[in-house]
């Protein structure tokens, strides 16, 4: 700093003489709101723009600020952080309905969530966009406002059951997408019956009236019947459960003819052997693997990826649909794929003893699974077989069968990658799968779990492997160039407030993770998640590990992968149900075509529209889990069984039962010694008088109470 800036510093600090005047401060502090109406400002900024550097004058400035928020002038957004109310005191943002019907703006705009009343909503509904007028926050209060304008709305249909009487019919949604019941008039029922379970459109919401009002677009069936219950789950999430005829007939038209062209411009490896591993119920073979020993001894591994664009061209019927869905959705029992079956299942899908036209990685490896070379380009192959992971994992332990050297050897190459992904940092989550056998109506008859063996591991860690190199082609370049316009798989870094907070609750099980590095943490997770191995509180930290971690989504900003630690990774091995996929393999092409950098704006948006979907696909698989858990205990009601506290929460806790996996809700007013009351911080309910403490993890005992399978929910009672 030179002196004589420290000098003008010293003068500045004696020009300070109008801030002892509290009128020409505030007029001051009130017309720099005005030139910065768009942001939010503390006394620090406020002294900095001012240049005092006294205290008593910035205290003065923190007074005045409050004085101002109390007038109205200003809006406290969060604590100490300020914006001007007429030109600034509005926020966009989306809304979260609670179960009564309030609702909480999640805004950028604003660091705490707002809170709407019922009656302040406006007609706004979960997911909507809102735009809200931001009242004067009180001093230690959550901030509140209400609904001004519905920028966007998130969805207009919505599931319910259909109550017809002699002049009207209601359908009641029973959710907190629509909290309201729907009038209906007659001629809009489009033949739905009384207790028939409805998707609904809204037609009109007049200001005045509380209720909207409807009409039926689809019928779905009768309560409680299997498909009903799976396309209300769809519906209620805002997915398909089948496709238009336009579309089938498309799919339908497609040619599986290979042309000589196609020979030619392609790489052959039919005459290598290859082969398929997937789950026993698979119809659509993304992916294979082809293994061949070269000359000097090093071994050839092709990934092989169903090529679903050469047969889904741009701006087709199909092509849309398949980017609207962004993804295929796999309930409990069923898949809702995202491209019609005709493709999905067999113009596609890498059948055995079947020419099939690929995008392939082919990767040169040596004894320690170096990777010393590797292609990327179009091929044709012809897998000589299709094992599913029992098979191959029963040859993998000893038993006989076909291509037990290529299996024990690829297998053997797909540890030494995995041992070495773990020494660099990646976290392996192998967290159980809950599954159902289920008879042909779609009852319950049973639950089971489905675990990760090696046969699983083989083909993850050369998928991961594919789609990471992929990732490294585009993404990786010389210092100095910037990388042309990629998709990527990104996973943020954990948040290192809820990773304290994961860190503090596990040493109560005599646990302990390291946060002094991004690798220690890594390390000391895979450390917790082997030593929780079959042990009754495996499921709940495996739940929790998972929760403090950011979410994996789709995003031309690469910041890396976090879980698996590699700086770039893409999505290329999944096409046929995944439309990253397919916009990865068309960027490969035009990039090796020679093809400029595409716009970033554009796939941008579509990797939201993906990653959104996505989500949806995800929680719809949860409801319908979660369904079939309800269904197969209301046949146990009355019933004993021991659990985990799995989650707590303002009113009750949710327990896990050991044996079947199924959760369930203590709901607090159940009990009935004390009055309880949550901790947030330590995951518990505690009693005011006795003490007594319900914690995440506790070991219970439960009797099944309920099971609401409207709801999707089962109430317990302490045993």
């Amino acid at each position: 700093m030179s002196k004589e800036f420290k000098k003008k510093g010293k003068k500045t600090g004696k020009r300070n003489s109008f801030s002892i005047n509290k009128k020409v401060l505030t007029n001051k502090i009130i017309d720099l709101f005005t030139k910065e109406s768009s942001k939010l400002l503390n006394y620090k900024q406020i002294a900095k723009s001012l240049d005092i550097t006294d205290d008593s004058t910035k205290g003065l400035i923190t007074a005045i600020l409050y004085e101002l928020r109390d007038l109205g002038t200003l809006v406290e957004i969060s604590r100490g952080k300020f914006k001007f109310t007429t030109q600034g005191g509005y926020i966009t943002g989306n809304v979260d309905l609670t179960l009564k019907g309030a609702g909480y703006i999640i805004s950028e705009d604003c660091d705490e969530d707002v809170f709407v009343s019922q009656s302040n909503l406006n007609h706004a509904l979960n997911g909507d966009e809102v735009k809200v007028y931001l009242y004067a926050k009180k001093r230690g209060r959550q901030p509140e406002g209400e609904v001004v304008e519905i920028i966007k709305k998130s969805r207009d249909t919505f599931v319910g059951v259909v109550e017809v009487s002699k002049n009207f019919a209601f359908m009641t949604a029973n959710s907190r997408q629509m909290p309201y019941d729907v009038f209906i008039p007659l001629p809009k029922l489009k033949s739905a019956q009384n207790g028939d379970k409805v998707i609904v459109k809204i037609t009109e919401w007049p200001e005045k009236y509380k209720n909207p009002f409807g009409e039926v677009v689809n019928v779905l069936g009768k309560p409680g019947e299997n498909d009903t219950e799976m396309h209300a789950i769809l519906a209620e999430f805002d997915l398909p459960n089948e496709f238009d005829k336009r579309v089938e007939d498309a799919a339908n038209n497609t040619s599986e003819l290979i042309t000589e062209k196609d020979y030619k411009e392609r790489r052959d490896f039919r005459d290598i052997t290859t082969f398929t591993i997937d789950p026993t119920d698979a119809k659509d073979f993304d992916d294979a693997l082809s293994i061949q020993k070269l000359d000097n001894g090093n071994w050839e591994i092709g990934v092989h990826i169903a090529d679903v664009t050469h047969y889904v061209t741009p701006e087709s019927i199909v092509e849309k649909e398949a980017f609207e869905r962004a993804t295929s959705v796999y309930l409990v029992d069923r898949v809702v794929p995202m491209i019609p079956e005709k493709l999905s299942n067999m113009v596609c899908s890498l059948r055995a003893n079947e020419e099939k036209l690929c995008y392939s990685i082919v990767f040169e490896l040596d004894e320690n699974a170096d990777v010393l070379d590797q292609w990327i380009g179009r091929t044709v192959i012809n897998s000589n077989k299709r094992f599913d992971y029992a098979e191959a994992q029963a040859i993998i332990e000893g038993g006989e069968g076909v291509f037990k050297e290529e299996l024990l050897l690829l297998n053997d190459l797909a540890q030494k990658i995995r041992a070495r992904r773990l020494k660099n940092g990646a976290i392996t989550f192998d967290r159980v799968e809950v599954k159902f056998n289920i008879d042909e109506k779609g009852k319950p008859l049973g639950v089971y779990f489905k675990e990760q063996k090696e046969s699983n591991k083989l083909i993850e860690e050369f998928m991961l492997l594919a789609n990471k190199r992929v990732a490294e082609f585009i993404g990786k370049v010389e210092k100095g160039k910037k990388a042309k316009t990629f998709v990527y798989r990104i996973h943020d870094k954990p948040d290192p407030e809820k990773l304290e907070r994961f860190s503090k609750f596990i040493q109560r099980f005599g646990y302990g993770i390291n946060t002094t590095s991004q690798k220690n943490i890594t390390s000391s997770i895979n450390d917790l998640l082997d030593q929780v191995q079959g042990k009754k509180e495996q499921n709940v930290i495996e739940t929790l590990a998972v929760r403090s971690m950011a979410k994996a989504v789709y995003s031309t900003k690469n910041v890396g992968h976090y879980g698996l630690s590699f700086s770039h990774y893409s999505h290329f091995t999944s096409p046929i149900r995944r439309y990253p996929d397919m916009m990865v393999h068309r960027m490969l092409t035009a990039y090796m075509d020679g093809e400029k950098s595409m716009s970033q704006n554009k796939y941008e948006d579509m990797c939201k529209h993906s990653s959104e979907r996505e989500k949806k696909a995800a929680e719809a698989e949860r409801a319908s889990i979660k369904y079939k858990q309800v269904e197969f205990m209301k046949d146990h009601i009355g019933e004993d069984f021991d659990g985990i506290i799995s989650g707590v929460t303002e009113w009750g806790f949710y327990v896990e039962l050991n044996e079947s996996k199924c959760e369930g809700l203590v709901h607090i007013r159940e009990l009935d010694d004390d009055y309880y009351f949550f901790d947030e911080d330590n995951y518990s309910i505690i009693g005011r008088r006795n003490k007594k403490t319900y914690q995440l993890g506790d070991p219970v005992r439960i009797k099944i109470v309920r099971a609401d399978l409207e709801k999707k929910q089962l109430d317990y009672t302490l045993a």
